[in-house]
């Protein structure tokens, strides 16, 4: 047996583990209930930028990739209409007209005048993109199952809980900041919080697609509101990088890398520690 074919029956033992765990405790929507949350809304279409199923992987894959996202930012800005050069800011021109003909092909660009503009419009943000590929890595690439932009019904706690998935047995909450640093407030810290302690999942996350520091505005956020919160507040621990976790199972984390691999290190971080 070749080393990659090792590789491959282990990650398929993996799965296979993980679902027999899976199939030993409740589902999420059990999780949920036993919780007193009953779901109102969950899975909203209307601001999501997707493709048709014949190209939902590959669109996955290059989400991976923050030009990419940055781009598709850029291309939300401006979806009337727009010319190569209004969305090359993070690409080189040849990147960016990659990326315009990858969208093309998919059929999510159309001609208007010498430019494109979007088939879907208006779409608000990017922010119900980014909740569906921060859902789709859990479900791919940790076997997890997993529900985005959900709403509950009669719980003093508004808004939407970005990403809720159920791993390893139990319930992660993520927020999914597809804004800089500099547009977070520290009220969103504080709602942020609210459900964190609402929802009682055992690991939350505090999401933010940015290869920016986290510790010049974001972390000192949060040290307020935790000062705020509690007469010891926990003290905020840098894991590794622009990463930082508060008593082993709330962490902050940027995309600078990779999305999965941040998610990953959060909760390997959770799962060792736990007792």
């Amino acid at each position: 047996m070749t080393k990659d074919d090792e590789i491959q029956s282990l990650r398929a033992e993996v799965a296979r583990l993980r679902k027999k765990l899976s199939e030993a405790t409740p589902d999420l929507q059990g999780m949920l209930r036993l919780r007193g949350f009953k779901v109102h809304s969950h899975e909203p279409t209307d601001d999501l930028l997707l493709p048709t199923r014949k190209y939902l992987d590959e669109f996955y894959e290059y989400l991976k990739r923050y030009s990419f996202r940055l781009f598709l930012r850029d291309v939300i800005k401006h979806q009337d209409g727009f010319l190569l050069k209004d969305v090359t800011r993070y690409s080189t021109v040849d990147i960016t007209g990659d990326y315009i003909d990858l969208l093309l092909t998919m059929k999510m660009l159309e001609p208007k005048g010498e430019g494109l503009r979007m088939k879907k419009r208006p779409i608000k943000s990017f922010g119900a993109t980014l909740e569906w590929l921060i859902c789709e890595t859990m479900k791919r690439e940790f076997c997890t199952e997993a529900i985005r932009g959900v709403t509950f019904k009669g719980q003093k706690v508004g808004g939407d809980y970005d990403v809720i998935a159920k791993v390893e047995g139990c319930m992660l909450y993520m927020e999914v900041k597809s804004s800089p640093p500099k547009q977070v407030y520290d009220t969103e810290i504080s709602a942020f919080m609210d459900r964190v302690e609402d929802l009682s999942a055992e690991v939350s996350i505090f999401f933010m697609d940015t290869e920016l520091r986290m510790k010049d505005k974001i972390v000192p956020m949060f040290e307020e509101e935790l000062k705020r919160r509690y007469e010891k507040p926990p003290e905020i621990m840098r894991m590794v990088k622009e990463l930082f976790q508060i008593s082993d199972r709330l962490f902050i984390i940027n995309s600078k890398g990779s999305i999965a691999s941040n998610i990953e290190k959060a909760l390997s971080w959770y799962l060792r520690k736990r007792t």
